[in-house]
C-alpha cells in the first residue's frame, strides 16, 4: 500500500518521508468535472481539511471510488492525475481522469451523470506505481503510455520535473487519432514550462504523422528503434509503463532483452490480458453442505480478528470469503491489478491466480492479493493491517 510520501522542491533534491494509509472510504464533494475528450473527464473532489492526511499521496497512486449505479454497488479505481499539494479556501483537491470503457457501467454514469456538488465515497490513495529514487538531481525518467495510462504519468512528470532543476522526463503516448489525446492542452503546457528537460512523443495509430516512428501501432519493432533513436536505455535511472496488458508486456520483455533491469521497470495495468477474468468476486454467498470439507480463513483488519470458513469445493477466494463476514474489507477491482485488497499472509498457504499488483519483494515478504489468493491448507490466516 502507500509506504511513502514525496515532499520535493525546486531548489533541493527530492526525499521520501513515511506515512502509511488505512485503505478506508471517505465521502468526499465534486468540484469540478472538466471535459478533457469526448469520452473522457478530469473529476476533483474538495478534500476538506481534517481529511488532509487522509488523502496525502505519491504521485502514480490511484483512488477507488465507489457508488451505487442501478441499485448496485460498484467500484472502479482511477490513477491521479494531479501533482501533490494543490490547495483552496475550502481545503485540498485530488483529481482523477475518468474515460468512458465500452459498456462499463460506472465510467459511463462518470462521464454523463456525475456533476459538481455530488457526493461519492472515495477511498484513500493505493499503489506502488511511484518512483523509488530518493533523489531526482540528474536523473532521466521515461513513461510510456497508451490512452488513459498517461493519467499517472502526469502526476508524475509534473513533479519529477518540478522537483530538480536537472531532472529530465521523456514521454511516449499512443492513442489512435489526435481527437482521443488526453490533457492534450496541459501537456502542451507542461512542454512549454520546460522546454529543455522534457522530451514529448505522441504516437498516432490510424493517423499519418511526419516520422514513421510516430505513426501506427507501437510493435516490438518499432520499440526497438524507439531505445535506438529517442530513449537510450543507458541514460535512464528509471522507466514508468502504464497500458493495456500487451502493450506493457511488450515493452517489458523487450527492455530485458536489452539488459535493462526488471527492478528499473514500473507498471500499471488498466486491463489485463483476460479481461472477462477480471471481474472477481463481490461477496457471492456460498453453501456449506453437510459433510463438505472446509478451509478456515482467519484474518486481522483495524485490529479485530475474525474467522470464516470456506468450503473446499467452491474455490472461494480470500477476498470472498471475508466479504461475507465483514463488508469493509478493503478491494476495488477484485482482479489482481489494483492491489488495493493486499494483506500480509501470517500462516498456512495460498495459491494466486493472478497478480498484476505486487512486486517480487513484496511476494517475498509474504504479502498476498487477497481477491485472487486460494485457500491450500486448512487454516490460513492473512493480516490486513501490517
Amino acid at each position: 500500500m502507500a509506504a511513502t510520501r514525496l515532499e520535493s522542491t525546486i531548489q533541493g533534491a527530492t526525499t521520501l518521508a513515511p506515512v502509511k494509509h488505512r485503505a478506508r472510504f471517505h465521502t468526499l464533494t465534486v468540484a469540478e468535472v472538466r471535459p478533457l475528450t469526448a469520452d473522457s473527464v478530469e473529476v476533483t473532489f474538495t478534500v476538506p481539511p481534517k481529511l488532509q492526511g487522509a488523502f496525502d499521496y505519491l504521485p502514480g497512486q490511484h483512488l477507488a471510488l465507489r457508488a451505487t449505479i442501478d441499485g448496485q454497488e460498484l467500484r472502479r479505481s482511477y490513477s491521479i492525475c494531479r501533482p501533490a499539494g494543490v490547495k483552496t479556501s475550502n481545503g485540498g483537491q485530488i483529481s482523477v481522469a475518468i474515460k468512458r470503457d465500452l459498456g462499463g457501467a460506472f465510467s459511463t454514469w462518470a462521464n454523463s451523470e456525475l456533476h459538481p456538488g455530488d457526493e461519492i465515497d472515495v477511498m484513500s490513495p493505493q499503489g506502488s506505481f511511484t518512483s523509488t529514487l530518493r533523489n531526482l538531481d540528474h536523473k532521466h525518467i521515461v513513461g510510456v503510455a497508451a490512452g488513459s495510462g498517461i493519467t499517472p504519468l502526469m502526476a508524475l512528470a509534473h513533479t519529477v520535473l518540478a522537483a530538480s532543476e536537472t531532472s529530465s522526463f521523456t514521454l511516449v503516448y499512443t492513442n489512435r487519432t489526435a481527437l482521443d489525446v488526453m490533457f492534450l492542452d496541459d501537456l502542451a503546457e507542461l512542454k512549454d514550462r520546460y522546454p529543455a528537460r522534457l522530451a514529448l512523443y505522441h504516437v498516432l495509430s490510424r493517423e499519418q504523422r511526419s516520422s514513421s516512428l510516430l505513426s501506427g501501432r507501437i510493435d516490438e519493432e518499432k520499440f526497438r528503434r524507439m531505445l535506438d533513436t529517442i530513449l537510450r536505455p543507458a541514460s535512464v535511472d528509471e522507466w514508468f509503463l502504464c497500458g493495456p496488458f500487451e502493450l506493457v508486456q511488450l515493452c517489458r520483455d523487450t527492455l530485458e532483452s536489452t539488459g535493462v533491469e526488471r527492478s528499473h521497470v514500473r507498471f500499471e495495468l488498466f486491463t489485463t490480458g483476460e479481461p472477462a477474468a477480471a471481474s472477481g468476486d463481490r461477496g457471492r454467498p456460498v453453501i456449506i453442505g453437510q459433510g463438505d470439507k472446509t478451509f478456515q480463513i482467519e484474518f486481522t483488519l483495524d485490529g479485530q480478528s475474525n474467522t470464516v470458513t470456506t468450503p473446499v469445493n467452491a474455490n472461494e477466494s480470500i477476498l470472498n470469503a471475508a466479504l461475507r463476514v465483514r463488508p469493509d474489507v478493503p478491494f476495488a477491482c477484485a482482479g489482481g491489478v489494483c492491489g488495493t485488497c493486499r494483506a500480509k499472509l501470517v500462516s498456512g498457504d495460498v495459491t494466486m491466480t493472478e497478480n498484476y499488483a505486487l512486486e517480487p519483494e513484496e511476494i517475498a515478504r509474504g504479502y498476498v492479493l487477497t481477491c485472487q489468493s486460494h485457500p491450500t491448507t486448512d487454516t490460513v490466516v492473512v493480516d490486513y493491517d501490517v
